[in-house]
């Protein structure tokens, strides 16, 4: 956290949002210091010798014009994990979000109750499982992991979820967990989360933290592509061709009054409007989670993780969402986005997510038993881990090709030219078992199988459109075919 969002806040209207959200205390801001520390004094002795970019990047800071130093974010108390004395004090390493409460109290409460902070929580789960075991091996030894680990999640994963850092009994961090500045990093204070993943050190600058390309460290690729989303998206095109009046270094930066070519990533989930204050917790406008296999109301997953968001409904998350779309946009341009942008998620649940998942639980007992030795186990991963995000997220920003082309048509094509055979094959197999528990398996797969394929959504794929349909899209081709004849 930064002393340009001690300003930013302390300037920002203070009324209610449009919508209920956590409440937040009305705490006074961190005093400017009369003058630097000698302690800091001391470091800066030094170290604008040895860092003198470091050094530099201070000098630029907000922190360095309230006589914020070195000592005032590192000091640390004899006795802390990774406490260690340094010039007669005691100094960390490590600048946790429990340091920077020292002054961003409210900031740090509400990043420590966002998904955010919870990132390093991956460890154990299905995606770090495929970087430590399937991609990686454990020739990467350190002294906190004796017998090996994953170089592919220690380069990886950890680099943007986060990881547990070691502090090894010499007191050095073991090179496995650091160098590291993901979202979700676990600390050894027990705090969890970087401020640092966002306000890039030592300047820690508002307008680099409200670039999208801040954002894009993580949020990319071909599970969560949100910065190239956003790039293709109206939103993202405006941006780029306007950056230069898009008054990143503002200190009061609200949407359609300092602002408004176009909104970043920040201005939706996190920055202040005319109503709403900057928040740290970026859940608190996102009214569809859509990360898991099938999509959910923010609140639910929020009390599966025990975040206090279980208790704030998905429909006043939206209300935020649209206070801030409302700063350009007209009330029913808005409404109709959401339309548009429930009707997809409803196509993925229902055509592809809850049929996939009751398929891929009946095919358990007919595959071998270790995740990810069958090709089905990848075919169903990628479906909604990577096609279905794809389409998911690419609707809710507004990019229509990751929504059809990178999305829904691969999700369909990936269904019915993998998924399907795929179960075939383990059907076909298990009625030729001689076990009677893996043919009783086929059976009820087989069953299931048919079902889903006679749905009104799958029928298709076997010739049974509906009549009226069928002709309804006969006429449709052929007063095409009628348009661009020659």
């Amino acid at each position: 956290m930064n002393l340009v969002l001690c300003a930013l806040l302390s300037i920002l209207p203070q009324t209610a949002a449009p919508a209920a959200a956590p409440a937040q205390s009305a705490l006074p801001r961190p005093p400017i210091l009369a003058e630097l520390s000698p302690e800091s004094r001391l470091c800066i002795k030094c170290h604008r010798q040895e860092q003198p970019a470091l050094y530099q990047q201070w000098g630029s800071s907000k922190h360095y014009r309230g006589n914020v130093g070195c000592y005032e974010c590192h000091r640390a108390t004899e006795g802390e994990p990774d406490a260690f004395e340094h010039l007669g004090v005691y100094i960390s390493t490590i600048v946790s979000p429990r340091d920077c409460a020292r002054c961003h109290e409210r900031e740090v409460a509400e990043f420590e109750s966002s998904h955010h902070a919870k990132g390093g929580r991956i460890l154990g789960s299905l995606d770090n499982t495929l970087a430590e075991v399937v991609e990686g091996n454990n020739r990467m030894v350190t002294d906190a992991f004796p017998h090996g680990i994953s170089a592919a999640a220690v380069n990886g994963c950890w680099q943007c979820h986060g990881t547990e850092i070691k502090v090894l009994p010499d007191g050095r961090l073991d090179p496995a967990t650091w160098p590291n500045s993901g979202i979700g990093r676990i600390n050894p204070d027990g705090s969890e989360g970087s401020c640092s993943a966002c306000h890039q050190r030592h300047e820690f600058s508002a307008a680099q933290a409200r670039h999208p390309d801040t954002c894009g460290k993580c949020h990319l690729g071909p599970d969560h592509p949100q910065k190239e989303i956003y790039e293709e998206s109206k939103h993202g095109i405006s941006f780029f061709a306007n950056v230069e009046h898009m008054n990143l270094d503002s200190e009061k930066w609200i949407a359609g009054e300092d602002y408004f070519h176009a909104p970043t990533c920040a201005t939706c989930h996190m920055s202040a409007t005319k109503t709403q204050r900057v928040t740290h917790d970026i859940g608190m406008r996102i009214s569809w989670n859509n990360r898991p296999a099938l999509s959910v109301r923010p609140e639910v997953s929020d009390a599966k993780m025990g975040l206090p968001g279980k208790d704030i409904p998905w429909d006043k998350r939206r209300a935020n969402m649209q206070d801030v779309c409302l700063a350009c946009h007209n009330k029913g341009w808005t409404e109709n986005f959401y339309v548009q942008y429930d009707s997809l998620i409803d196509l993925y649940n229902e055509k592809y997510a809850k049929p996939g998942l009751a398929l891929y639980e009946l095919a358990k007992p007919l595959k071998k038993p270790v995740e990810f030795s069958n090709p089905i186990d990848f075919t169903w991963f990628e479906l909604w881990h990577h096609e279905g995000r794809r389409a998911r997220h690419a609707v809710s920003m507004m990019g229509p090709d990751y929504t059809h082309w990178h999305g829904t048509y691969e999700l369909a094509r990936n269904f019915y030219s993998k998924y399907v055979p795929e179960l075939e094959e383990l059907i076909e197999k298990g009625q030729h078992s001689a076990d009677p528990a893996k043919l009783e398996a086929a059976k009820k797969l087989r069953a299931k199988l048919d079902e889903v394929l006679n749905s009104a959504d799958h029928r298709w794929y076997l010739d049974k459109m509906d009549p009226e349909e069928s002709a309804r899209r006969a006429k449709a081709a052929e007063e095409f075919r009628k348009r661009y004849q020659k």
